[in-house]
């Protein structure tokens, strides 16, 4: 899970991110435990919400037009590129009639899209990214290759391990569409004040980084979803 940091991406060899890859180094055996739980997890997880995520799909094309799915290209481990799964909570093309960021009332939001995005339902294809290795059940949510070009070096960092379905940062700004919501340009306020907050915490999770520390997160996001 971790490269040995003279293979990383020219972008990654630098002394910002070497000081959190010395700390990830130190906990290799814990890494590649993390990734076989990922592997078992999303496994089993997948097994149970096969029919699940069978009539939510049925529920999504009876809603609007439109394919099920939701592509878009997000950034993982070593600034690789992706198409992440998600459920379509959008109209048709919505990335091309707005934001790259979603505010409260956004009326490209379908009907059945507000349900699924209150109880995060939409993000269940994601377990097709775990286990294709491009995402982990725990780490840094996988933006769009436009934010992440506007990394500093330290926020770079983030990209040493696989992106994350969740997150401390993604606990604590759960309502992130409502803080966007009335700005005038919502991709600047989340660029300027918004993404650095979510990175310290997403900082903070790579220099305390435990398999406890995961499960906790993983458990604390299921309370947060269902209180």
């Amino acid at each position: 899970m971790l490269r040995r940091f003279e293979k990383l991406p020219r972008g990654l060899r630098h002394a910002e991110v070497k000081a959190y890859y010395d700390i990830l180094a130190r906990k290799r055996g814990q890494l590649a435990l993390k990734r076989l739980f990922d592997v078992c997890a999303a496994v089993v997880l997948l097994f149970f919400l096969a029919l699940p995520m069978a009539v939510i799909a049925v529920l999504i094309a009876l809603d609007s037009p439109g394919g099920v799915f939701f592509r878009q290209k997000r950034v993982t481990a070593c600034g690789r590129i992706f198409r992440i799964h998600k459920f379509r909570t959008m109209c048709r093309d919505a990335d091309k009639k707005g934001s790259a960021v979603t505010v409260s009332g956004d009326a490209r939001i379908t009907k059945i899209g507000a349900f699924l995005r209150k109880y995060r339902l939409d993000e269940l294809p994601q377990l097709l990214d775990v286990l294709a290795g491009d995402m982990s059940f725990v780490g840094t949510r996988p933006e769009v290759p436009e934010y992440v070009r506007k990394y500093t070096r330290e926020m770079r960092a983030t990209l040493l391990l696989p992106a994350g379905i969740t997150s401390q940062a993604s606990i604590a700004y759960k309502d992130e569409a409502e803080l966007l919501e009335g700005a005038e340009d919502p991709d600047a306020v989340y660029t300027a004040r918004i993404l650095p907050a979510k990175m310290e915490y997403n900082l903070k999770a790579l220099r305390e980084f435990s398999l406890w520390n995961d499960l906790k997160t993983m458990l604390q996001t299921v309370w947060e979803v269902f209180r």
